[in-house]
């Protein structure tokens, strides 16, 4: 596995340089051997929110270090405690009268480290308390629970407390209160892979873990591969046997633990919405990367019930762009204007042209695979699976097309391809046979009216002949059509055209402008090959 990364002994401390560009935060001088991020403005007239951990788990700790959340974060190495001078050095750094709120997730090293500097600042004369956080609930509550992404609720809520001016005994009750109650669980189909010893996943393609924390432990359990909807279950199932059964209501944090696509974190919240326990969440916070496990492909959810002082604290803003909460609702939708009719002419007959329609339709989902796996060479490997998308629509309508005027049937085509199929390739053709449909109406010639519309799609597409393009297979045909020749003079045209696309390697447009000439050395052009394998079709249906 690749990592965007200098050496791997130096992540951490450059991770948190660059999150230093932040104006608002800084450093104490003595790191990196003491790695502590404060908030550069800290008014000690208030109780202080320290807490941290191991680094790996970004942003958290030090991205939350800010007002309305923490007044520092102790960073140690990848998934290890830091050390206990380095809290207290944060404690004495940044705390004053009112003393300092230690935010502590339930792990052997973290509660020793920072519970010795804890010890040691109250016999220096500090105040100081901590708070310990177990909100996993993968093994039960009779064991000791292991800090997930809920302690980010408790660093939130203890944060505006003290932001408020809250004592220190407030805002500790506070904070053990929203420990108590949090409970999280979290999934995964890989653990995180760490910088200097990348591994196997000990995970096949069949299985995922249920119950797992952040620090690469194995989950509690290994379970199938499902469906997404099917491992969201699992994973709620498994919270709602500690929920109360009092209809309450609920903040959800949807945590990325480090991997998951922002495509696929919302499809997740979409699975979640689909469960009873969905009805009980009155705001949500993400879904994002809020807790990970390095580059862990996986989420957590992590679920708090609401009483009035915690859901006031939770909705105050604060200055970190990390916190995202907002109200949660189920999926609405509102009333879509009203298109112009793709089909604006009544059906007519014409046994040819009905023919050639439903052939090409045919020959297009025929060569589906054949040309994403050349697109793949040299794109993104959807071209065949984009134009059999049209020939699978076009079947379906068939009976409803306008046969008898090639007018009204390249005009329907045109709007056809505009709002079924994807990609540029389908607006620029539904432009082509659109303008073709109305040169159509003044002048029969079909070659002419395909030169017409090539030139509007010239207009807006940017590519020439000669850029790589289908227009190398279609310029060359559609002139032979308009100057009388017949449909095989036109496909050996386009034939010849979409060869000599493979002999192009420097273009100015069209995608291939994108591409290093090496990777399109030898490779025709897989528009324009499909543009003539049409015409060699053509030949054989007319």
């Amino acid at each position: 596995m690749k990592f965007f990364i200098n050496k791997p002994d130096n992540v951490v401390n450059e991770s948190i340089e660059g999150l230093l560009t932040d104006p608002k935060l800084t450093k104490l001088d003595t790191f990196p051997e003491v790695r502590v991020v404060t908030r550069k403005e800290i008014d000690k007239s208030k109780v202080a929110i320290i807490s941290g951990g191991g680094s790996g788990h970004e942003p958290m700790h030090a991205g939350f270090v800010a007002k309305g959340m923490l007044t520092a974060a102790v960073c140690g190495d990848i998934f290890a405690s830091p050390s206990v001078d380095a809290v207290l050095a944060a404690i004495l750094a940044v705390s004053g009268e009112k003393g300092c709120l230690l935010v502590i997730k339930n792990y052997t090293g973290d509660r020793l480290n920072f519970g010795l500097a804890a010890e040691q600042a109250r016999a220096l004369g500090h105040k100081v308390e901590t708070v310990i956080v177990g909100d996993d609930i993968a093994l039960g509550e009779d064991t000791q629970q292991r800090g997930l992404a809920g302690t980010l609720l408790v660093h939130k809520v203890a944060g505006q407390l003290a932001e408020e001016g809250k004592s220190l005994e407030e805002v500790t009750k506070a904070a053990k209160k929203v420990a108590k109650s949090a409970i999280s669980i979290g999934l995964s189909l890989s653990e995180g892979q760490k910088f200097n010893n990348p591994e196997e996943s000990r995970l096949d393609k069949s299985e995922a873990e249920l119950g797992l924390g952040i620090h690469g432990e194995p989950g509690v359990d290994v379970i199938k591969m499902d469906e997404a909807d099917a491992l969201v279950k699992k994973a709620v199932d498994k919270l709602e046997e500690y929920l109360p059964d009092e209809k309450k209501d609920y903040v959800l944090l949807f945590n990325n633990l480090g991997s998951v696509t922002p495509l696929e974190m919302n499809l997740l919240v979409h699975s979640f919405d689909k469960t009873d326990i969905s009805g009980k969440v009155k705001y949500m916070v993400g879904p994002t990367a809020m807790t990970t496990s390095l580059n862990m492909n996986g989420f957590s959810i992590t679920l708090l019930k609401l009483d009035e002082e915690i859901e006031k604290a939770l909705l105050e803003k604060t200055d970190t762009p990390e916190w995202r909460i907002r109200a949660y609702a189920k999926p609405s939708s509102t009333k879509s204007p009203e298109l112009p009719k793709t089909m604006q002419f009544e059906p007519s007959e014409n046994k040819k042209h009905q023919k050639i329609v439903e052939s090409i339709a045919d020959y297009l989902i025929e060569m589906e695979k054949e040309m994403n796996d050349l697109d793949e060479k040299v794109g993104d490997g959807d071209a065949g699976s984009t134009f059999a998308a049209a020939g699978k629509k076009f079947k379906k309508i068939s009976s409803e097309l306008p046969y008898a005027s090639l007018h009204k049937l390249f005009t329907t085509i045109g709007r056809v391809l505009a709002r079924e199929t994807g990609g540029s390739s389908g607006v620029l053709l539904s432009m082509l046979f659109t303008k073709a449909g109305s040169s159509l109406e003044d002048d029969e010639n079909i070659g002419k009216a395909l030169l017409s519309g090539l030139e509007k799609m010239k207009s807006y597409g940017g590519a020439e002949q000669g850029d790589r393009t289908m227009i190398d297979a279609m310029q060359p045909a559609f002139e032979a059509l308009s100057d009388g020749k017949s449909v095989k003079e036109a496909a050996e045209a386009a034939r010849k055209g979409a060869d000599e696309t493979a002999n192009i390697t420097n273009t100015s447009a069209g995608r291939s402008s994108y591409l290093s000439e090496s990777s399109l050395e030898g490779i025709p052009d897989p528009g324009a090959e499909m543009v003539a394998r049409v015409f060699e079709k053509l030949v054989d249906i007319v």
